[in-house]
């Protein structure tokens, strides 16, 4: 047992999955051995069983990657969370009268999670469960601005940051200056960079278990930054109701 009554196996064996998680899906049993500061044979047996059930998987490269088992559980997972964060999301969408959006990091990418649309005939639409490049979006850059700088350049030198429109941010040195911004201020803002025309503001969920976002977008004739002024407190309260939530369920 560790400490609280926790069983030590099972305390290790999700760690090595996290790590997995945080070097891109896949690592080395001495990357993993690094990291978490455990011993090469601790590391070979908890794989060894993460392995036989699905939860891992080793290449013939000898490298360790998450196994597909996971997908179920991320995808069932994803499905709990969404429904209990979319009536906080419906009071977004109905106090602001513009769509409300909570979405989550995974695998270097910003990933719809929930959403709540607005009642106007012209609005946003996300796809529940859609995947997006950090770089470009207001969730995605919340997201981004809660891990470290160098974590940040990782997850660029992996995934890339392909232009979605000519508003966005292209490199990232301008990316980590932005990310500073939005750690000072609290919040993001999309202008037009994922979608023309388009513009978003986001805050960070706080304390959750795994960086997560949430926001309100909609066309930017609407959604001026004097709409941001007034939009922001109601987004932050919201935000602070649905880690309320996640902490408790934890």
């Amino acid at each position: 047992m560790t400490s609280g009554g926790q069983v030590q196996s099972v305390d290790r064996a999700i760690s090595l999955l996290e790590i997995l998680a945080d070097h891109g899906g896949d690592a080395t049993s001495s990357e993993l051995a690094h990291a978490s500061g455990l011993p090469l044979p601790t590391i070979h047996r908890l794989m060894h069983t993460l392995v036989a059930r699905g939860h891992a998987r080793q290449l013939q490269s000898r490298r360790y990657t998450l196994g597909p088992r996971l997908i179920r559980l991320g995808e069932s997972a994803g499905r709990q969370l969404g429904a209990g964060a979319r009536p906080h999301l419906e009071r977004v969408a109905g106090e602001l009268g513009e769509t409300g959006n909570l979405a989550m990091i995974d695998r270097d990418m910003a990933v719809y999670v929930a959403q709540a649309a607005s009642a106007h005939s012209m609005r946003m639409f996300t796809e529940v469960g859609r995947r997006v490049y950090c770089h470009c979006t207001g969730v995605g850059k919340v997201l981004l601005a809660q891990l470290p700088d160098a974590t940040v350049r990782e997850i660029v030198e992996r995934v890339g940051m392909p232009p979605a429109t000519d508003r966005s941010i292209t490199n990232v040195t301008d990316l980590v200056a932005e990310l500073e911004r939005v750690r000072t201020q609290g919040y993001a803002v999309d202008d037009g960079e994922q979608e023309l025309g388009v513009r978003c503001f986001a805050v960070p969920v706080p304390h959750a278990p795994t960086p997560s976002a949430m926001s309100v977008s909609g066309p930017a004739v609407r959604v001026t930054y004097e709409f941001g002024e007034r939009a922001l407190p109601t987004l932050h309260e919201v935000a602070e109701q649905i880690s309320g939530e996640l902490v408790t369920a934890r």
